[in-house]
């Protein structure tokens, strides 16, 4: 079985990320990204930077982001 490739970068921005996969939203508010007014987040910034500025791991959200592919690839 052949390894799917990552679709998700942390050179991406969150608004490509966003059209990626439909529940991209729902991995960004888990890391409590963007679900509120206090901490949205800038669709122009990329993961990466978003990540820095709010303290989480961003190898940690892509493969989260990652994840949203292999549930329906089992």
């Amino acid at each position: 079985m052949q390894a799917t490739e990552p679709k998700f970068f942390k050179e991406m921005t969150v608004g490509e990320a966003m059209q990626v996969h439909p529940e991209a939203g729902l991995v960004f508010s888990s890391y409590h990204l963007g679900g509120c007014s206090h901490c949205s987040i800038n669709e122009v910034e990329t993961i990466e930077q978003v990540c820095q500025g709010y303290g989480v791991e961003v190898e940690v959200l892509v493969d989260s982001l990652n994840n949203l592919f292999s549930d329906n690839e089992e």
